[in-house]
């Protein structure tokens, strides 16, 4: 026989203990969902979460025109929710990924990356809508609350370890049903702030775009969606933006859109790697702040993370990892990798060598998994008296044979910049334009830094479809460095 939900909370209430589970009124629906997560832990995971997230996505974008900006938008699109007084904290990310997210608590995270593709504050407030809905609906909640239930049926967890699941649980991702819930809230929300609600779909438009052209650069399939895009974390479709607009029973074409205002706003943006990060230029990795650079191999694709630089090449079936020391060390290089940081495992081939007036030392080990010995290169650098940077090559059976002349070519190219060096190299921003008569896409393109795809990048920025002419005396965006 199956259950009504009425019937589901009650049984689990008992089951659990008296006080710790119950059904709670969803604010943003009116309707009744089992909750075993209260108020305050939802506060106490957003909060303990709140530093962890913004060191992982690259810290917080450090410039008040924008972060105040974005502030300003969140309080007024806040205010509209059925939870006006509630406590909300709005964070601009310092990441070139375009994705947004919220927590529990009334955590709600935009990167700058996301920022530079979208094209009007009504887009921007269709996407912090969405998540706003997320917030209001406790959706996070309800899936921790349903998920640590099971795992405590299922004989997983004990009463001590619910906690853990909660912790664990907060930042996966939602169900279908969920999402379709918090666009028709993020619907809701801009449409009573006074936006366009069909902006969301608008912006759907270009956060596909932008997610094929990172596959095709990538070599990827073109569905093929990185784990930090938004369209990993947020799989929806136009037809699912339409729905939810009629389901809230908005109007498309109504409303603001506030495009030239946000174009200013987003003037002068930081666009890709953030200076603090270090920039990637095709297959050079070059750090200003730190005085250093190192290229890899043809067919190597670089991603930088707050943490470690890291080059694969797919093909050849070889990954490169590039960081720094945890801790200083005073002595020799070969007695850094003998003595601190490979004690643990059976070094062969350990040499010391030089890189111009840089001393390091290398060797090899292996790492043997369940199904294959993996080959590993190691290489230590001491930079300056305070500073060890460091190389670790990987490659599984198939691609021992290229590892050695991977890992050498890379190392080598490992250099200390110049002052001069260093104070040349600018980041990218994004700057807004005036379309001259003339002017097309390729054209315009042809303005940009990026290496390849530049008629692409250009028409991803924009929002312009294949075959869409540029008008003059338009708007739009480029990237250029400096």
């Amino acid at each position: 026989m199956a259950l009504t939900r009425r019937h589901f909370c009650g049984l689990s209430c008992s089951a659990l203990a008296a006080g710790v589970a119950g059904c709670a009124v969803n604010p943003a629906t009116g309707g009744r969902n089992f909750m075993l997560v209260s108020r305050s832990q939802e506060k106490k995971l957003g909060k303990d979460a709140h530093p962890k997230l913004i060191k992982e996505f690259g810290g917080v974008y450090n410039d008040p025109r924008v972060t105040g900006y974005v502030e300003y938008l969140g309080r007024k699109l806040a205010a509209v929710t059925e939870t006006p007084g509630e406590e909300f904290t709005f964070t601009v990310l310092d990441s070139p990924i375009v994705n947004a997210f919220a927590t529990p608590g009334g955590y709600v995270y935009i990167s700058r990356g996301l920022m530079a593709l979208a094209g009007s504050e009504a887009e921007l407030a269709g996407v912090m809508g969405h998540e706003l809905g997320h917030v209001v609906a406790r959706h996070s909640s309800q899936r921790m609350s349903k998920a640590t239930v099971a795992s405590v049926f299922s004989g997983l967890l004990g009463a001590g370890r619910v906690g853990q699941a909660l912790g664990g649980l907060y930042l996966s991702s939602f169900s279908r049903d969920q999402e379709m819930e918090a666009d028709r809230l993020g619907v809701r929300y801009i449409s009573r702030a006074g936006y366009d609600p069909a902006a969301m779909t608008s912006f759907l438009a270009k956060m596909g775009a932008n997610s094929r052209l990172q596959a095709r650069i990538a070599g990827r399939a073109p569905n093929d969606v990185d784990e930090r895009d938004i369209m990993s974390t947020h799989p929806r479709t136009k037809e699912r933006v339409r729905q939810a607009i009629q389901l809230a029973g908005a109007r498309g074409g109504q409303g603001l859109i506030e495009r030239d205002g946000y174009l200013q706003r987003i003037d002068n943006m930081i666009y890709g790697d953030s200076p603090d990060q270090g920039y990637i230029r095709d297959r050079t990795f070059i750090h200003p702040g730190m005085r250093l650079s190192f290229r890899t191999p043809e067919g190597f694709r670089m991603h930088n993370t707050p943490d470690a630089v890291v080059a694969i090449n797919e093909k050849k079936k070889v990954l490169i990892k590039f960081d720094d020391a945890d801790e200083p060390f005073d002595g020799e290089m070969t007695s850094y990798i003998a003595d601190d940081w490979a004690k643990d495992r059976d070094i062969q081939d350990l040499a010391a060598t030089r890189l111009g007036a840089l001393p390091a030392a290398t060797a090899k080990t292996y790492i043997d998994t369940s199904s294959e010995r993996l080959l590993v290169r190691i290489a230590a650098i001491r930079f300056d008296s305070k500073r060890i940077f460091r190389f670790t090559a990987v490659a599984p059976g198939e691609g021992v044979s290229n590892l050695p002349g991977a890992f050498q070519e890379t190392v080598s190219s490992f250099r200390k910049l110049s002052t001069a060096e260093a104070a040349a190299v600018r980041p990218w921003r994004v700057r807004i334009a005036e379309v001259r008569p003339g002017d097309t896409a390729w054209s315009l393109g042809r303005r940009m830094p990026f290496t390849s795809f530049q008629t692409e990048h250009f028409r991803m920025l924009n929002g312009l479809e294949d075959g869409d002419r540029v008008i003059a005396g338009t708007r739009i965006k480029l990237v250029v460095e400096g």
